[in-house]
């Protein structure tokens, strides 16, 4: 089992995307990029810490490739939004890749520049190496499975269920 790491927005909006694919074993919302410890949705979606709604990809490496999980990423946000993605706004809320060893950040960094080499406009990702992971609270996980109709209308409101439409 291998572990991969993105913050792509609301993480409510983005689990169901990775959970769907095989050899996917798990997703798990949460919270990196901070150094707060045991940070919570609420200091977090405030801007009060310095970490992003997260999530964590337990997959196995011979079902899906890493390069699989970082194409379907890069699908699921916009990445040349550097102020939070869809409607939700803030730093919490934007963009990065964080690599646990260097053959993803190798991964990662060549498919960020492949962006780049595609769009003249700045790519707004930002690569940093793992740190730390905090689980958010149990409400958030699963969001999707447990509030369907409220998934649903959030999804709507914010314009990711055009894009789920276009793959």
């Amino acid at each position: 089992m291998s572990a991969a790491y993105f913050a792509g927005g609301c993480f409510w909006c983005i689990t169901p995307v990775f959970r769907e694919q095989k050899g996917v074993l798990s997703v798990t919302a949460g919270y990196a990029g901070g150094n707060e410890p045991n940070p919570t949705y609420e200091a977090v979606k405030h801007g009060l810490t310095h970490h992003r709604e997260t999530i964590r990809v337990e997959y196995d490496p011979d079902r899906i490739p890493y390069s699989a999980l970082l194409d379907l990423y890069l699908w699921s946000v916009d990445p040349y939004d550097g102020g939070g993605q869809f409607i939700d706004r803030g730093a919490s809320y934007t963009l990065a890749i964080y690599w646990t060893d260097q053959a993803q950040y190798r991964q990662a960094k060549d498919a960020l520049n492949a962006l780049s080499d595609a769009d003249p406009r700045p790519v707004c990702i930002a690569l940093e190496p793992f740190r730390s992971f905090y689980p958010a609270e149990e409400a958030h996980q699963n969001y999707d499975l447990k509030h369907p109709s409220e998934f649903a209308r959030e999804l709507a409101i914010s314009g990711r269920s055009d894009r789920k439409k276009e793959r």
